[in-house]
């Protein structure tokens, strides 16, 4: 008889510490739960602020820029029609041996109003969503073949999708940011940009013969940083590569499967 006692002693010992760790079990699970939805949320959370600061900067940066653009077109674009006015007024006054020297000067002007206009044009953002990536595109490299700054190349292949126009102006703002780096640093004669639609994305491609630079040594460059943020706005990858005296090549591969506009 006692063994039985000690056998069911044995046996409710054995369930109660069962149980005390299928409970020590189960709080754990749901605890783990529990936190795992908090830093979630979090993330979130976080990642949600992140956009929103992003978006908000972005606005801010855009109506700058369409300010910008209005003061070019309206102010400056004006005054130098004044000036070319007032050379015409001069041409009739100054003496023949003049002549050759202002209309030069008024050449020169003209040339000036035609280069303020297009810029004015590419920094607003209304033109661009009118126009279109393509052709906003086109602009951009027509517009350094005119000046001579460095030979510039656009090809394009596969079928152009469209996608939503606030995300071309970014992809825009983007190759703009890029253009803008090899202007000023790179030191090349030549830049290539391929757009290459895909069937579930649009493959950007700019490469220049520059100077290049140790990716590594940049990392904090605040264009890159720019444009690293503005692609991670799009969910799109994002990726430059560069050595010193071999040119750099972004690539830039924009998911546009998602939001492609319905018809």
């Amino acid at each position: 008889m006692l063994e039985k006692e000690e056998v069911l002693l044995i046996g409710y010992f054995i369930a109660v510490i069962f149980f005390l760790v299928l409970f020590v079990v189960l709080f754990f699970i749901a605890f783990q739960r529990k936190k795992n939805k908090y830093l979630l949320e979090r993330f979130e959370a976080e990642k949600k602020f992140q956009t929103e600061l992003v978006n908000a900067q972005l606005e801010i940066q855009e109506q700058t820029l369409k300010n910008i653009a209005w003061e070019l077109h309206d102010n400056v674009g004006q005054l130098l029609s004044v000036a070319n006015i007032q050379l015409n007024m001069l041409m009739n006054a100054a003496p023949a041996e003049l002549h050759d020297r202002i209309l030069e000067t008024k050449d020169v002007v003209k040339e000036s109003v035609t280069e303020v206009r297009s810029l004015s044009k590419s920094l607003n953002k209304d033109v661009i969503r009118k126009n279109g990536l393509i052709q906003s595109l086109e602009v951009e490299v027509a517009r350094f073949n005119r000046l001579n700054f460095l030979k510039a190349e656009l090809k394009i292949t596969g079928t152009a999708i469209d996608i939503k126009s606030e995300n071309e102006i970014i992809i825009f703002r983007i190759l703009q940011e890029c253009f803008s780096n090899v202007m000023k640093h790179a030191k090349a004669s030549k830049l290539f940009v391929h757009l290459n639609y895909k069937v579930d994305t649009l493959e950007i491609i700019v490469r220049d013969d520059g100077a290049g630079f140790n990716p590594e040594t940049k990392s904090g460059n605040s264009g890159m940083e720019t444009m690293k943020s503005r692609s991670e706005l799009l969910e799109a990858s994002f990726s430059i590569t560069s050595k010193p005296g071999q040119g750099t090549q972004l690539v830039l591969q924009y998911p546009y499967s998602h939001d492609k506009k319905t018809t």
